[in-house]
């Protein structure tokens, strides 16, 4: 069963992010994402007056999950919205095709700066609108 939980200590969220390659920011907050109970992905963000920063949206070393690490991005973007906070950016590494295909598929948008941002304004509600 795919899990994507709130990381409750910073041991825990220093070891996820050591078993996922990114590095660990005791600043951040974090969530873990698991199936069956095994790591697949961690992601570190914050919140500010600008938006929600997001650091990470990694899987475990030598693994890509798109599913696990898809639904890990779009809880991530949910907490920062939940918070009141509705853009967010994507500050992480796009390492190659497989990761900018998931950062966009989680629904940042690349600008002509070449910066990943998302407007979650309605963005957890709006779809569900029927016209």
């Amino acid at each position: 069963m795919l899990k994507v939980l709130p990381v409750q200590s910073k041991i825990s969220q220093e070891e996820n992010c050591l078993r996922c390659g990114v590095k660990y920011d005791p600043d951040l907050l974090s969530y873990a994402a698991t199936v069956d109970d095994e790591l697949c992905g961690v992601s570190q963000f914050k919140l500010t007056d600008k938006g929600g920063m997001v650091y990470d949206i990694a899987p475990v070393t030598d693994t890509f999950d798109f599913e696990s690490l898809f639904v890990l991005g779009r809880g991530t973007l949910n907490f920062i919205d939940l918070c009141g906070v509705h853009y967010a950016y994507y500050l992480g590494e796009i390492k190659d095709e497989q990761t900018e295909r998931l950062i966009k598929a989680i629904g940042f948008s690349k600008t002509e700066s070449g910066s990943y941002e998302v407007n979650l304004e309605g963005f957890f509600t709006d779809h569900c609108h029927k016209d």
